[in-house]
């Protein structure tokens, strides 16, 4: 067994990252609990008594499903994004936002990326490591891949535009939950609503099932183009495969390519 001993500082830090990385960002309480001294404690038995024999009670009816209510009301995001007349007042909206609990653990808020006038707009999930600390989507090695994708068919980032369905970075790079996907979608509508894209690609499960309204996961729902109405603005919509997923199974990237293709000749065509 290893010596019990204080970590030196390269060892402490270590630590910090892999805590921070796997998305232990803050501590319960100042001092430490020695969870097995109190469970070996001796706990005080109760004295054993009778059971009475109570009158015979209707039996109580199945509990229902419970009920999950938000920590904050969508509506406010609904009408603080409603407000914002341009990109830049979007985005002064969203950094004054405090009822996402995202925001109080991420660095910064990760708005977007690429050319505002572009045709075609791409929406991720939510921001990873790297995005947190540069402040920009798909900067990491999930976004060196979207790049040469993108460089594939001719495109680069002045000639498309880069957004997250959340804006900040989930702990641990976890799926946004229901609440935090309720709070922040408003936000990401209006985003597309104002730069108004011709040709709108979703990458992975998150932002496919919510902007196409669908329970089917990513690979069922792959190289569909489907026509959306998001707020005022109609669009067509594209659905493929993650960068991030690419690099976790390089065999699906032959599929990936078959999307990209397809956005090309839609594009080609126009």
């Amino acid at each position: 067994m290893s010596e019990n001993r204080p970590l030196n500082d390269a060892e402490a830090r270590a630590a910090l990252d892999w805590y921070r990385a796997v998305g232990v960002d803050f501590a319960v309480g100042e001092d430490p609990v020695d969870r097995f001294a109190a469970s070996a404690a001796p706990s005080r038995a109760r004295p054993i008594q009778a059971p009475e024999t109570p009158a015979a009670a209707p039996a109580a009816p199945p509990a229902g499903p419970m009920a999950i209510s938000l920590a904050a009301d969508p509506t406010e995001t609904t009408a603080l994004a409603a407000a914002a007349q341009t990109l830049d007042e979007l985005r002064a909206v969203m950094n004054g936002y405090e009822g996402c609990l995202l925001k109080k653990r991420a660095t910064q808020l990760v708005f977007a990326d690429g050319n505002p006038e572009a045709e075609i707009m791409l929406v991720g999930e939510g921001p990873g490591e790297q995005e947190d600390l540069q402040g920009k989507p798909f900067v990491g090695r999930a976004g060196q891949l979207l790049d040469r994708m993108l460089g594939a068919i001719g495109l680069d980032r002045s000639k498309v535009y880069i957004a997250n369905m959340v804006p900040w970075r989930p702990p641990g790079n976890r799926d946004p939950s229901p609440e935090e996907m309720a709070l922040c979608t408003p936000f990401l509508l209006r985003q597309v609503e104002l730069v108004a894209p011709k040709f709108l690609v979703t990458l992975g499960n998150v932002p496919t099932k919510s902007l196409f309204q669908t329970q089917n996961g990513i690979t069922r729902m792959r190289g569909q183009w489907r026509d959306l109405t998001i707020n005022s603005h109609q669009t067509r919509a594209l659905a493929t495969l993650h960068p991030a997923y690419l690099l976790r199974t390089p065999a699906s990237k032959a599929l990936a390519w078959r999307d990209m293709l397809s956005l090309k000749q839609a594009i080609d065509a126009t």
